[in-house]
């Protein structure tokens, strides 16, 4: 399934003959190798050669060595050197800090530090919530993980979770404006971890939770919702059921079914796969069944996890009490956050006419998607190289944005809602098919719409912990 992709770009510096074929006998060696080429530029040029940087895409480090090989084996070749462009984007890391005031002479300098910051330091001492309008907390976010669940790579801990979260603080500031900052704890103690959340938290104007694994990220997510002043919002589970419910709602447009009639069947019962399933309740859907590895959760299985028997409790009317692949058959509409390979083409055609298939396992899809798509009528996934990629970047920019534009610390169901609305309205009637069931995630106008949704659902919801957005004179 694997095909050649960005992540997995490379520059090859060759030197080459200088002769007129040169170049294309080096494009030709490397789509022969089976590289898709993005760029061919000389570099240098002698009179007895040249060098070229030859820049393509391929399957990873094992295909990139194929390239490699190739390439030096035409006659008068030498390849200098080959780097990999994605460790290139890394090195020293893709964030800095910038000041938002320059500090240009003694005058700045006094009034942004000694002797004038003191005012403000009294300031806030004598009010800590103008913390809020006085210092980055107004625009500022944790992402915290304890890289014990970082997406299709498991519990590899928190250096190497780093990457994944800095990049999750670049998104936010692309998409949304939103100063973000990675806080990756070396610690899997649920309450260590609500500790240091608790204690860092007056620098932060919210906390975006981040691949912590299930069932401890439910408890830290709700214990910190609880305990703190600011806005917690765990992307893993509210942020991939927004967008869930998002591309759900324009897919049943498609297929001209409604959500509260259709046959619901949800693989994988983590984080992700609860927060679904309650948005998906949430917005009305009444037939739901959901799956772990053992099969339907059902009335009478033995859980011993609170959010399994709350899914015995409140799913699964008839009870049913089979395989996946048995559950799916009549079911309207398949979504998965759970494992590769599950389910076969076959599974996929025993479902009901026009049926709709989210496999969004990340690398690689619950059912391949281009053998889902010969039977069903929708289908979804979380890649970026097929129609229809259901990304969390579509909502936790605005969400944020929001939220913070609010200033709010409670985040509702109502909200969630609201989000999921807007992102699907992006897509207009006449631009909605099978193939564009969601927007694009670089339509600039998606956060500002999801953001503006978060602000009218919090005003139509106001509460105790509800704050002015605007600075205090």
């Amino acid at each position: 399934m694997a095909n050649p992709g960005p992540g997995n770009s490379v520059t090859l510096r060759v030197e080459a003959p200088a002769t007129f074929t040169a170049t294309s006998e080096l494009a030709s060696a490397a789509a022969t190798a089976g590289a898709v080429i993005t760029a061919l530029d000389v570099v240098e040029s002698h009179a007895a050669g040249m060098v070229v940087d030859l820049t393509c895409n391929t399957t990873g480090a094992e295909h990139a060595e194929q390239v490699r090989s190739a390439i030096d084996g035409l006659d008068g070749v030498l390849v200098r050197n080959m780097s990999d462009r994605t460790f290139l984007m890394h090195l020293g890391g893709k964030l800095e800090v910038v000041p938002r005031e320059p500090i240009r002479n003694r005058d700045d300098l006094s009034r942004a530090y000694t002797p004038g910051v003191a005012r403000v330091c009294l300031a806030i001492a004598e009010d800590k919530h103008k913390a809020r309008a006085l210092t980055v907390k107004r625009n500022t976010i944790a992402v915290v993980t304890d890289g014990s669940a970082v997406l299709g790579l498991g519990n590899i801990g928190p250096e190497a979770a780093l990457p994944v979260m800095e990049g999750k603080a670049a998104l936010f500031k692309q998409f949304a404006g939103v100063d973000a900052w990675p806080v990756c704890l070396d610690t899997q103690d649920t309450e260590e971890i609500i500790r240091i959340v608790k204690a860092i938290a007056p620098v932060y104007g919210g906390v975006n939770l981040e691949d912590i694994a299930a069932p401890r990220c439910f408890e830290i997510e709700q214990r910190l919702r609880d305990e703190l002043d600011i806005p917690v919002f765990h992307d893993d589970q509210h942020g991939t059921a927004i967008v869930t419910l998002a591309a759900l709602t324009n897919a049943l447009r498609v297929v001209g079914k409604s959500i509260g009639d259709v046959r619901i069947v949800v693989s994988g019962v983590g984080a992700a796969g609860n927060a679904i399933i309650q948005l998906l309740q949430a917005q009305g859907a009444k037939h739901i069944v959901a799956c772990d590895r053992h099969g339907a959760i059902h009335s009478g299985g033995d859980y011993t996890d609170a959010h399994r028997i709350a899914l015995a409790q409140s799913t699964n009317e008839e009870d049913f009490t089979g395989t996946l692949a048995e559950a799916i058959a009549g079911a309207d509409v398949f979504i998965g956050v759970s494992a590769p390979n599950l389910l076969t083409g076959d599974d996929i055609a025993r479902m009901a006419d026009d049926a709709i298939v989210f496999a969004m396992a990340n690398p690689v899809p619950e059912v391949d998607p281009i053998e889902a798509s010969r039977t069903a009528a929708v289908v979804a996934t979380g890649r970026s190289d097929f129609p229809n990629q259901i990304n969390n970047v579509l909502a936790f920019p605005g969400v944020f944005r929001g939220l913070l534009d609010a200033g709010t610390a409670d985040i509702t169901p109502a909200m969630l809602v609201a989000a999921a609305q807007a992102i699907a309205d992006r897509v207009d009637p006449d631009e909605l098919n099978a193939s564009f069931i969601i927007p694009s995630v670089f339509d600039p106008l998606v956060s500002v719409e999801v953001a503006e949704a978060i602000v009218q659902a919090a005003r139509a919801e106001p509460t105790e912990q509800t704050q002015a957005a605007e600075p205090a004179e």
